[in-house]
């Protein structure tokens, strides 16, 4: 808790933190329900960038296939499909997580498909405005499958629309370059 509150302060003070620990970084993560914004708090908690902003890289689709009982889990019906967006998400350059994000493409609006599929903006500053919320499934310390060699944390998790349909499963390996010294 103190870990979080220091920073918090630190992001608001535009506090350069030097060498961060693992710890730092996953607090990070755990304040947002966006990956987007966490990384970007914590681009700028950095100084990678300035101003802090994640683009979103597409990738080809190294694995395609969804997990096992994806479509359960999202709650698909017969006539919703599934789309893939891999993608590698950057900060002045910087990369800072490769992500796999299975998601319904009908529960979003036609513009955020849209922008989905021409742009370098990342998932969750897309569809914001559809008020998700994350619910963690995991937590792996290092790679999980399929992740990049210098993964130093692993997530797995839902997006829940507010009325409580799941809108998206996401597998997220952050990358070394997260606690990397400064240059």
């Amino acid at each position: 808790m103190a870990s979080e509150l220091l920073l918090a302060i630190a992001a608001m003070a535009g506090t350069v933190i030097a060498t961060p620990t693992l710890e730092d970084f996953e607090a990070t993560l755990r304040r947002h329900d966006s990956a987007t914004l966490a990384l970007e708090e914590w681009c700028t908690i950095r100084g990678l960038a300035d101003p802090a902003h994640v683009t979103a890289q597409m990738l080809a689709n190294a694995r395609s296939a969804p997990p096992t009982d994806l479509s359960a889990a999202l709650g698909l019906a017969p006539d919703e499909a599934l789309a893939l967006r891999n993608v590698r998400l950057s900060c002045g350059g910087t990369v800072l997580s490769v992500a796999w994000n299975w998601y319904v493409p009908s529960r979003l609006t036609a513009s955020m498909n849209e922008a989905l599929a021409r742009s370098d903006a990342p998932f969750g500053k897309v569809v914001a405005p559809l008020g998700f919320r994350r619910k963690a499934l995991s937590t792996v310390a290092g790679p999980a499958e399929n992740c990049p060699a210098d993964t130093i944390s692993t997530h797995q998790a839902m997006l829940m629309l507010p009325d409580g349909r799941p809108l998206a499963y996401l597998v997220e390996c952050y990358t070394a370059a997260n606690l990397a010294p400064l240059r």
